[in-house]
């Protein structure tokens, strides 16, 4: 696994608000304890709002979403897709001028963050890895509103590329990354696909209702 895909797992692992033990994360991704530590502390020093320390445990202290900001979320889109760009640019100077925007975004973010000054998205995923997903996007955001079946060709971590078809329920942003909270017919589950492992999509024909068990509030309530 590569080491953004695991720092992007303990987020989702730390998202519930509970307090984990360096021991339980380490056996839940299938590394010693040692790497958890490495990453708890990455992601600290990236700003991602954990709280806690070795021997005690880790718990996640705010959630890692933008606040209102009279944003959009395709203005939303659109700048970072911006930022992508010009992250992966030559020009020294307009890298700069991204990082120093990252900065601006994160700054108003809740006050409890302590967001360093470059972001903590430049420190885990670099913007190649955001942009691949933005075509997908408008797609996934048009279902969420229609409530559209979707079906998506999805990069596992292990690399094997599998068909799924979902039910997508909503959209988050992680720090350059954007996810899809889904109910996926193939696990009978909720899932939360990373946007820029999607390799293919296709809107289906086939609508969805909301059922028990399956809607975003469920998803919700169970998180908590």
């Amino acid at each position: 696994m590569r080491r953004t895909d695991r720092l992007f797992d303990l987020i989702l692992l730390l998202r519930d608000g509970r307090l984990h033990k360096a021991d339980d994360l380490a056996e839940a991704l299938e590394v010693s304890v040692r790497t958890i530590y490495r990453d708890m502390d990455t992601l600290q020093q990236s700003g991602v709002p954990v709280a806690g320390e070795r021997g005690l445990g880790y718990m996640m202290t705010a959630p890692v979403t933008l606040p209102p900001l009279n944003l959009t979320l395709t203005e939303l889109e659109a700048l970072h897709l911006g930022m992508a760009v010009v992250g992966e640019a030559a020009d020294p100077e307009l890298q700069q001028a991204a990082r120093s925007l990252s900065a601006k975004v994160d700054a108003v973010l809740p006050e409890d963050r302590s967001a360093p000054q470059a972001g903590w998205g430049f420190a885990v995923y670099p913007f190649a890895d955001a942009a691949a997903g933005f075509r997908f996007m408008p797609a996934i955001r048009a279902a969420i509103r229609s409530r559209q079946k979707l079906q998506i060709s999805y990069a596992t971590e292990s690399g094997p590329v599998t068909e799924r078809v979902i039910r997508p329920l909503q959209m988050e942003y992680w720090g350059r990354v954007w996810t899809v909270t889904s109910w996926c017919e193939l696990r009978g589950d909720f899932r939360v696909f990373r946007i820029d492992r999607v390799r293919a999509l296709k809107a289906l024909a086939e609508l969805f209702v909301e059922e028990q068990g399956k809607s975003l509030a469920d998803y919700l309530e169970r998180m908590t």
